[in-house]
């Protein structure tokens, strides 16, 4: 299966304005945005004591391998002041590399498909959106299968 699919994710500040210059620094840095979902607002997953996400997935065409795909997405929340303090804790951008293509990596610095996705409604819903036959290239289901089976029970509420 071919596709690149990245989650954009923030809840600090201007959660949608976040969003938006996410996705114009992507484009200006060798990244073409091919779909967008719908912008979904959930609760905080993992740690709940902090305000509601925004989360939106793309698809995007690269020349990047993954590895130059991930610094550049480092790059870009680096440049809208993404400082590290905590895991799961709160965040002005978070963008991850949920698939690439069909490739499997399981390297220190970079897992491909993401581990989360079949646990994460927020991250499924949106996927289902613009990709639902995309199959895992692991668990070897679509996007519309893994969320019928996610177990996952936060509400995830598309904006209007």
């Amino acid at each position: 299966m071919e596709g690149i699919y990245v989650l954009l994710g923030t809840n600090m500040g201007e959660r949608e304005e976040n969003l938006q210059q996410a996705l114009q620094l992507l484009a200006q840095n060798n990244i073409q945005i091919l779909k967008l979902s719908s912008i979904y607002e959930t609760a905080a997953w993992g740690k709940t004591d902090q305000q509601p996400f925004l989360n939106q997935v793309i698809e995007v065409s690269t020349t990047f391998n993954p590895s130059q795909l991930l610094q550049a997405l480092l790059g870009v929340e680096a440049k809208l002041g993404r400082v590290r303090k905590e895991k799961w804790g709160e965040r002005l951008i978070d963008l991850d590399i949920l698939y690439y293509n069909d490739l499997i990596i399981n390297s220190p610095h970079l897992q491909i498909p993401h581990t989360g996705i079949v646990d994460r409604r927020f991250t499924l819903v949106p996927l289902k959106e613009i990709a639902p036959d995309f199959i895992h290239p692991v668990h070897l289901k679509t996007q519309t299968t893994l969320l019928s089976l996610c177990k996952d029970e936060l509400p995830v509420k598309r904006l209007k």
